[in-house]
């Protein structure tokens, strides 16, 4: 095991430019954390939440703008080999969290009723953390998406849903007031933080389901290979995909949506 010490530091010096300097950038340019923010931090025991509860843990010590934190972990209705691993990683990690019941698992599961219950239980965890957020006094809730995450997203809904739409670093809550979710992981890269955990030891969850336990998401899987693939003739890749959701030249597309109103292009001829 490596020392919390070590792992505290290799944040910010050792990574400093694969992790820290994006992570910093994010919150600067997309003003994620400002002062007097009340900051809940999601921790599902994956790699991502755990580096993103030890990034905001070392800017909320070391950094400028004085905010709070309060670390959130929900148990959906994870097995005990999974929880004990969870609470494991948050004594190792020194990581001050609270773990809430909340049976995502089941009531996805029995609602679902041989649909699709990742797609609800991903509802029900998102709409449980902004309630216990909420309750716990936060203003923010910080979400572990990373720029991977991000970009996977963009070409899932053109090549699946047919719509363009991406992960916003920041957007407020639909139904909970005076509530922003922020994504301070928007800038890294998946290959980076997986040298961190790895460095740090590290034995993270995945995605624990009790419920689809021996199936993984397909088609995310399916795009990874993909992008990996034009990856080998084009490095920037990545950049490009990500660079795109920021230059939508809306003269040049059939159809757009704001604010739920849709739009054809045929608009400028009438």
């Amino acid at each position: 095991m490596t020392d919390i010490k070590e792992i505290e530091k290799s944040l910010i010096k050792k990574y400093r430019k694969e992790i820290w300097s994006p992570f910093i950038k994010a919150i600067k340019e997309f003003e994620l954390i400002s002062e007097g923010d009340v900051v809940g931090v999601a921790i599902s025991g994956g790699k991502d939440s755990l580096i993103l509860a030890k990034l905001i843990e070392e800017l909320h010590k070391h950094g400028p703008v004085d905010f709070d934190v309060k670390y959130i972990c929900m148990d959906p209705g994870y097995d005990k080999e999974n929880l004990d691993l969870l609470k494991h990683n948050l004594e190792y990690l020194q990581i001050p969290a609270g773990i809430y019941d909340s049976k995502v698992f089941d009531i996805s599961e029995t609602l679902a009723d041989g649909g699709n219950p990742c797609y609800l239980c991903a509802r029900m965890r998102r709409g449980f953390l902004y309630a216990k957020a909420k309750e716990l006094g936060c203003n923010k809730l910080a979400l572990g998406h990373h720029m991977n995450d991000v970009i996977e997203t963009i070409i899932m809904n053109v090549l699946y849903a047919g719509n363009f739409k991406t992960m916003k670093p920041r957007l407020a809550a639909q139904n909970f007031e005076d509530m922003d979710l922020i994504r301070p992981l928007y800038y890294l890269k998946e290959e980076d933080i997986i040298r961190w955990r790895d460095f740090a030891d590290l034995s993270a969850l995945d995605c624990a389901c009790t419920v689809t336990k021996s199936s993984s998401s397909h088609t995310r899987s399916e795009i990874k290979k993909l992008i990996a693939e034009i990856k080998k003739d084009n490095p920037e890749v990545e950049k490009s995909i990500l660079r795109s959701a920021e230059n939508v030249n809306c003269d040049m597309v059939l159809g757009y949506q704001i604010k739920g109103e849709k739009h054809s292009f045929m608009e400028e001829f009438k």
